[in-house]
């Protein structure tokens, strides 16, 4: 009665493993965050395994029901939107379930949106934190920018476009010349990464508007990145912003 954790991919469709179209074949069950999503994927690759859907509206509810089938002896696959199951989604509480009653658990890995942005931002890798999304009002995000004052990790998490721009200006008031990284659209047609100061990309998305679900990355330690930028602009290059890839969608 295993329950595998299959990453799969954040916005190319390419980017799953052998073993995670393998597993989610074999399985009995799949567990899903929205069963719509995940159809797009498990279609192009011609799988027809029952899905069920496992959210944070019915993770009560529906771990009871998918604890039956692990106690039934049925393999069951739980799968997020995108990325990693259990990484700013709701698996862990099946999967804490699932290790109380004595399942074996067994992890697939693949993409994660917050390692995908690490290791292409430019900070250092070596220790790094990550937040998942940012409290939703101003004055909790001022708090916690305020806590990170003196911290020497790499700060990663993520950002919604409508909220992108209060979230720098509040960034550049409370920490000021940090350096800061922004993957948008990662591994999609219009990916981009923006590298700058806040009052940098505050300029920048001045200008263009938002768009596409956000990694933001933040180290205040770091001030060598200044130098790249101004020598070859805050983005990678010639990548279009006015559009967003309409396909597979990011680990949100």
């Amino acid at each position: 009665m295993p329950l595998y954790i299959v990453a799969t991919p954040i916005g190319n469709l390419a980017d799953i493993t052998y073993r995670a179209v393998t597993t989610l074949r074999d399985a009995d069950l799949i567990c899903a965050e929205d069963t719509r999503v995940s159809r797009r994927l498990l279609d192009a690759y011609g799988i027809t395994t029952a899905v069920t859907p496992y959210h944070d509206f019915n993770k009560e509810r529906a771990t009871a029901a998918i604890m039956i089938s692990l106690r039934e002896k049925k393999h069951v696959a739980i799968i997020s939107d995108a990325g990693t199951p259990g990484i700013a989604d709701p698996a862990f509480n099946l999967v804490r379930e699932a290790l109380r009653e004595g399942v074996e658990v067994f992890p697939l890995p693949g993409p994660a949106a917050c390692i995908t942005a690490l290791v292409a931002s430019g900070l250092p890798t070596d220790r790094f934190v990550f937040e998942n999304f940012l409290p939703h009002k101003s004055a909790a995000r001022r708090r916690l920018f305020e806590s990170l004052r003196s911290e020497p990790r790499t700060v990663i998490f993520y950002e919604t476009p409508h909220r992108i721009v209060k979230v720098l200006q509040e960034l550049d008031d409370v920490l000021g010349d940090i350096a800061v990284v922004v993957g948008r659209e990662m591994t999609k047609i219009y990916e981009e990464f923006l590298r700058g100061t806040p009052k940098m990309l505050l300029q920048h998305f001045a200008v263009k508007k938002p768009r596409g679900e956000m990694v933001v990355l933040i180290n205040g330690r770091i001030r060598e990145l200044f130098a790249s930028v101004e020598k070859n602009g805050i983005g990678d290059g010639d990548v279009r912003d006015d559009e967003v890839d309409e396909g597979f969608p990011a680990e949100f």
